[in-house]
This record gives structure tokens, sequence and C-alpha cells, in this order.
């Protein structure tokens, strides 16, 4: 990965507010600081400028994940030894920096890849899994997808019902996944499945599917995401060697469990960057679009709503990264993670309308991008954990 040299002209490439703060906020430190400017550049550069042609095409292009690969983004959080970077703390920052691509579904298909689908190999598999999907996952040679909702288990993940039956040399899988982010393009999918006729928690495995016979996906259409290839994924009779179970077999619910934590980190985080971006956007519109003889940025009305935008924006910012800063630690982080992203994904969707609503009727057209944006943050208060199982979490961790 490049270094920054000149953080001035990387402030310039990457736009308004760009420039790294004088004293960094924690966990964040100032080379991060100084990184973040170059991923900033890197987004803004290359992947917002596509961003319209791809959410029409459904589909962003098949360069995108090798050349967030070459840039060394995707592997930030891996160990050295696996080609990754090892600095988890700058893959937080790229998890927020992503959401100025200006694609919810290009964002998304990233980080399913690099922060949702890649962790779990690393932290739970064997070298030879390493060596086999891990490692060119990282190189962007393979991509890949996580496999847990069904058509009938989404915050329920222990009424799961694809099966995983034991044969000679490894398991049969039986079953579909539903509402899986790069479900179409993925070469394997990291799969939850059952094990054993017991009910509940127990019996849940995970195994690493390859695409190839008797595994086919078919793409859904949605209210956002459009760049995204989310699928109904479906396994007919499909063959899983032995050396694909990942982790302890029936204990996969732990596996999810662990996952879960970083997912709503960086869904937290990406929240925060859109928010960010959003702001600063409608800042600039509001001081330069005139109405009455002055900009409207001028009129009170204008004023509190950009003024509980910024509200929302620094709340958001401070709880997640609290949380982050203990999740790094190594703390027990579970009730500030909880927080983090049920605070943040309301409020970014609500923040995004409020931007809207200033831009007025050009945030209604689809080439401002506003209306996009509106779209994709809708989903944030039922991706990773609807906030009405959030809320059920953090009661459980208060004592209720």
């Amino acid at each position: 990965m490049s270094t920054v040299a000149d953080s001035g002209h990387l402030a310039s490439r990457a736009g308004i507010g760009a420039v790294a703060p004088v004293r960094p906020l924690p966990p964040f430190t100032a080379e991060c600081e100084r990184l973040r400017l170059e991923m900033r550049a890197f987004v803004e550069s290359e992947l917002a400028p596509h961003a319209a042609e791809w959410e029409e095409a459904r589909w962003f292009a098949d360069w995108v994940i090798p050349r967030v690969a070459e840039q060394g983004y995707v592997g930030l959080k891996f160990p050295v030894e696996l080609g990754g970077g090892g600095d988890p703390l700058a893959a937080a920052a790229w998890a927020q920096e992503l959401a100025r691509c200006g694609s919810g579904g290009l964002g998304a298909g990233i980080g399913a890849h690099t922060g949702i689908a890649l962790p779990p190999v690393w932290k739970f598999g064997t070298p030879y899994q390493h060596e086999r999907y891990l490692v060119p996952g990282i190189r962007g040679e393979k991509i890949a997808a996580l496999g847990i909702t069904e058509p009938d288990a989404g915050s329920d993940v222990a009424g799961i019902k694809t099966r995983a039956r034991r044969v000679e040399g490894g398991f049969v899988v039986n079953g579909s996944k539903m509402f899986i982010t790069n479900g179409v393009r993925a070469d394997f999918i990291v799969t939850a499945v059952k094990t054993t006729e017991a009910g509940g928690h127990h019996g849940i495995s995970f195994l690493i599917v390859d695409r190839g016979e008797g595994v086919s996906a078919s793409p859904i259409e949605k209210m956002g995401w459009h760049a995204s290839d989310t699928a109904l994924i479906a396994f007919d009779d499909v063959f899983v060697p032995e050396e694909n179970l990942l982790g302890t077999e029936h204990e996969g619910f732990k596996l999810i469990m662990a996952n879960f934590q970083w997912e709503r980190l960086m869904m937290a985080l990406g929240a925060v960057g859109a928010m960010e971006a959003l702001f600063e956007r409608t800042l600039a519109f509001a001081l330069e679009r005139a109405q009455f003889g002055r900009p409207i940025g001028r009129f009170q009305a204008i004023r509190h709503k950009l003024a509980e935008v910024a509200v929302a924006l620094e709340t958001g910012r401070a709880i997640t990264y609290n949380a982050l800063r203990l999740h790094l630690a190594g703390a027990n982080a579970v009730q500030a993670v909880t927080m983090a992203k049920l605070a943040t994904q309301r409020a970014a969707f609500d923040a995004a309308d409020a931007c809207l609503q200033i831009h007025g009727g050009a945030g209604y057209m689809e080439e401002t991008g506003i209306a996009r944006a509106v779209r994709d943050l809708r989903l944030g208060p039922i991706g990773g954990g609807t906030d009405e199982i959030m809320r059920e979490i953090l009661g459980k961790t208060l004592g209720l």
C-alpha cells in the first residue's frame, strides 16, 4: 500500500471537508487520518464517478474488488503473513470512507467481501482454508459471500433449515439462502447449515461452499442498493468436502455471534461516513442556493435542519468511535456495539431525508444522488440485525 506523502494534495483531491484533523479523534491516530485522505481520494476519484452507471446496470464492474485489493484495502484487517495489512483500525477508516462512493450497493458489495464473509474464514479457518480462500480473497482473485439468512429465518438465526447431511468424505447440502449480498458473483459462500436434527442454536455448522454444480443464484430486485447483486441462492445436493468445514461442527452459532460485532461496527461507521458526506454536500448547497434574495442556509428553518443533522452526525461519531475503541481493546463491547448500530442507522436515514428536503426538487431527482442515498440508507435499521433485535440485545445487557 502506498503512503501519503502530501496530505494537502490528497485533501484537494478528496473534496469538501477532506482535511485531516489536527487532533485525531480516538481511537484513530494521525497516521490513520493521513491514510483516510488517501482512501477518500481513491473512493471519490475511482469509484464515485461510476456510481450512477452501476446503479442503472444493477451491477458494479468486475474490476472493482481486484482494484480495491490492489490498493491494499481488502486486506487491511488481516495478518501480514496472509497478505493483509494487519491494521484493523485502518479497516475501520476504510469502512467509513467507502460510504462516499455514492452507491450503497457498491459499498455493500465491497464491504460484504472484506468485512463480513472473509473475517470468519480468517478467524476460524484452517491453514488450508486460509491458503485456498482467504489469501485469494485478499488479492481480489476470489469473491466471497456470507450465507446465513433464509426465506423463513432472518432475525431468528436458530431457525435455519438448510441441511448438511454427512456422507463419505464430507457433506451434502440442500436448502436455500435469501438476501445474500454478492450472491450472484461470489466464487464461494460461507454458509450456515444445520448438521443435526436438534432444535435451537445447537447443531448449526459452517461450510465453505464453492460455486459449482448444484449451486444456483437468482438476483433480487430491491428498493435500494441497486448496484449490489443481492441473491436468492439454492443448494441442490451440493457435495462439500470435509476440509471445507469452518470451525467446529455443531458450534457454528458462536461463529455467527463473533462475526456480528465487526459487521455491526462496520455498519455504524458506514452510517457515520454517509451522514458526514451528506452533511457536507447539503451545507455547501444551502450556502450556494439562493431564494428570495439570499442563500437558503440563511433562513432559520434550513439552519435548524442542518443543526439537527450536525448533532446526529456528531452523536453517531462519538458513540461509534467509543464502541470501536472498546472492541479493538479486546473488551466486552457487545453493549457499546449494539448502541452504536442502533443509534446510527435510523439517524442516517433521517439525516438523508432532511438533506433531500433541503435540496427540494433537485434532491428528488435521480441525477443528484440524494434520492439514492435515502433509498440505500433505509436498509440500515434492518440489515445486520434489525432495530428491534438491537433493542432486545441491549435490554439483556442491561440485565432486563
